[in-house]
């Protein structure tokens, strides 16, 4: 479908030095509401997250997520040529996103303080592990490294110590990323009112630890933390996965009293279980889960994932499929919803979800990944810089 509408970020421009997940999340999803985002790479070898796995026909899994969208430039900033192009780009950009090591952007004249003078109206955000100051500044921080510092990995899993789970998903990253589109948003309507930018410092420690609001303050002021408890609920029960006959297996959830006497009624036809005294409250079917948990599977054990599910949905008892990664792309509610699109990448065509927060006013942008250095001569020649030039950066490793 042709983009007629505008949308909320055409004509602002993103310059980004970025890596890995968080920063390219982010820039991502500015790029998805019309931002044009100028990625720069490494000459050579690029973002290294090109080189995690070859899943996607021969490119990385990340990397196709993260980066659709975008303009690479390849840049050796360590030349003094490549810190010209690059000023260059910021005199005509509105933001510099950055995840490099701690103290990198800074020591290249990066800051917002060496920027802010030339650039007013540039915002300009730094991604990190622990954000500027205090004594982890400098410490390296990968996304399980912070899901352990953040409390994540003690909440996750299985009981003990032993069986302790990292998410299966980038999860610290994602939310360092989130935060940091959330805030270069509020940062451009901040400067419709100012006229000038400002700066962004995101710690990925900080944004996963607000997402861990829930576990610190039923821990609050010494008090025993969420048991670990696999893919169940902690606290309310029965809450999480059940096999059913057949090898199948359903996920289910009950949050009120109302719903606990309609299970026993129309899911596992018991009625008088509602009232037995084991589990008349939540904490007490919490309490007793393992013998519930037992009752629950000799109820299932007849019946197979379809039957389950009608029961349940009979009883508008939340309930949900686990399904692999093909049962999300073959999902029915996503194709349904018309969810999935195509955009070019240097394999091909590729399948792309749409942004999720679908808006009636415009179509998100869906334009292709970047191969390594795929836009540097065109964005060169927007600079004025001449084809022999072009030539010459390049064989100088500059570009």
């Amino acid at each position: 479908m042709t983009q007629t509408n505008p949308r909320p970020l055409d004509g602002i421009t993103v310059i980004s030095l970025e890596h890995a997940i968080a920063a390219p999340f982010c820039t991502r999803q500015l790029a998805d509401l019309g931002a044009r985002v100028v990625k720069i790479e490494r000459p050579g070898s690029g973002d290294f997250a090109r080189g995690y796995d070859q899943r996607v026909d021969g490119l990385a899994s990340h990397f196709v997520w993260t980066n659709r969208s975008k303009e690479s430039l390849t840049l050796d900033l360590k030349q003094d040529e490549a810190g010209d192009i690059l000023q260059s780009l910021l005199g005509k950009a509105d933001v510099l996103v950055q995840n490099l090591a701690p103290g990198a952007a800074a020591r290249m004249g990066l800051s917002f303080e060496a920027l802010k003078e030339r650039f007013p109206r540039l915002i300009v955000c730094d991604i990190s592990g622990y954000g500027e100051g205090g004594p982890y500044e400098k410490k390296k921080a990968y996304d399980l490294l912070i899901q352990s510092e953040g409390g994540f990995l003690s909440v996750t899993g299985g009981p003990g110590e032993e069986q302790m789970a990292k998410a299966g998903c980038s999860i610290a990253d994602i939310a360092a990323g989130m935060y940091a589109y959330t805030g270069i948003l509020s940062a451009l309507m901040l400067r419709e009112k100012t006229g000038v930018g400002s700066r962004i410092d995101v710690s990925m420690l900080e944004s996963l630890v607000e997402w861990m609001g829930y576990p610190m303050y039923y821990a609050y002021n010494g008090a025993p933390p969420p048991p670990r408890a696999g893919a169940s609920h902690s606290t309310i029960y029965p809450y999480g996965p059940f096999p059913t006959g057949g090898g199948g297996t359903v996920m289910l959830g009950l949050q009120n009293e109302r719903e606990w006497a309609l299970f026993c009624e129309k899911v596992l036809l018991n009625k008088a279980l509602a009232t037995d005294e084991r589990f008349s409250a939540n904490f007490k079917r919490s309490e007793n889960r393992e013998v519930l948990r037992q009752i629950i599977l000799d109820g299932f054990a007849r019946l197979s994932v379809d039957e389950v599910v009608a029961r349940l949905e009979t009883a508008q008892i939340a309930n949900a499929r686990v399904n692999d990664m093909q049962g999300v792309w073959d999902h029915p509610q996503l194709k349904a919803r018309d969810r999935w699109r195509e955009v070019d990448s240097p394999s091909g065509r590729l399948p792309s979800l749409l942004p999720p927060g679908r808006n009636a006013a415009f179509t998100p942008r869906m334009d292709g990944v970047p191969g390594l250095g795929q836009h540097t001569n065109s964005i060169l020649g927007e600079l004025g810089v001449s084809a022999d030039d072009q030539a010459r950066l390049l064989a100088a490793g500059v570009v």
